[in-house]
């Protein structure tokens, strides 16, 4: 099996920076054509540059939460390149949230955020790759890879809303593999916690003393940067990884080893 994604075509949200953009570029890189989606359309034009017709990169900007958009944004993707052969879920917020507050309704917002967005897009989606391979009996359909956190089993008091918002999408994971599985396409998600997303550098921008913490905590004694979760992505996605689905890959440092550590999860 090949490790391969060149000549496939990928979409990939949360695309206008850290880890979404990262991979968006090692993707590219590895000669697959790429749409960067996001809602910072400066953003995507700015880290995208100009874009050629018959280039590998375009981009899309809009709310992903809404409905019309994400079908807007797979029509765009064909209009582009013909198919989809793979989808990151890399759309993500994180966002403190009270556990005492009953008009607290950020845990709403996240489960729509960073839920709903990658379960509708995955099922819009889903269906252009079945009806791709249709008279197709060998290879994958497609492949999807959701990019979820350690948050799902490791928390924070003020983390609530985070923490169910990816413990549910690592659950969408594994109930997707199932239900698409007949469909031979693969379902999978990284959790990654001790890396330089954009969620952790505000944080540690606000909070600095937390980056001692987590590399104290981090058996391999630091924080990765956003491109070596790309590789992960990258076999998840490949043929290679053909008979994986359904499994959550932990990608941290060796830091969900240990003791839970004060500093959030991310």
């Amino acid at each position: 099996m090949s490790f391969s994604i060149e000549g496939k075509t990928a979409i990939i949200t949360g695309a206008a920076n850290g880890v979404g953009l990262a991979i968006g570029r090692h993707f590219a890189q590895k000669g697959a054509n790429v749409m960067f989606a996001d809602m910072d359309e400066a953003r995507l034009s700015k880290e995208c540059g100009e874009i050629n017709d018959d280039g590998k990169m375009r981009y899309f900007a809009g709310d992903l939460r809404e409905r019309l958009t994400l079908a807007n944004l797979l029509s765009a993707t064909l209009d582009a390149f013909d198919r989809v052969d793979i989808l990151i879920n890399g759309s993500r917020q994180m966002k403190a949230s009270d556990p005492l507050d009953m008009d607290d309704d950020s845990i709403t917002g996240l489960l729509n955020q960073n839920l709903m967005t990658s379960l509708r897009l995955s099922q819009l989606v889903a269906k252009r790759m079945i009806k791709q391979a249709e008279g197709q009996t060998e290879g994958q359909a497609g492949a999807i890879v959701n990019l979820s956190s350690i948050a799902a089993r490791r928390t924070h008091p003020s983390l609530l809303g985070y923490s169910v918002s990816c413990a549910a999408l690592d659950q969408m994971t594994r109930s997707l593999a199932v239900a698409l599985a007949p469909e031979r396409i693969r379902v999978n998600a990284v959790a990654f916690g001790s890396v330089m997303s954009a969620s952790l550098k505000d944080t540690l921008r606000d909070h600095s003393e937390y980056r001692e913490d987590i590399e104290e905590h981090t058996p391999l004694g630091r924080i990765a940067a956003p491109g070596e979760l790309a590789e992960a992505v990258q076999f998840l996605s490949s043929e290679g990884a053909g008979f994986v689905t359904g499994q959550i890959m932990t990608i941290d440092g060796g830091r969900t080893l240990l003791d839970p550590v004060a500093a959030p999860a991310h």
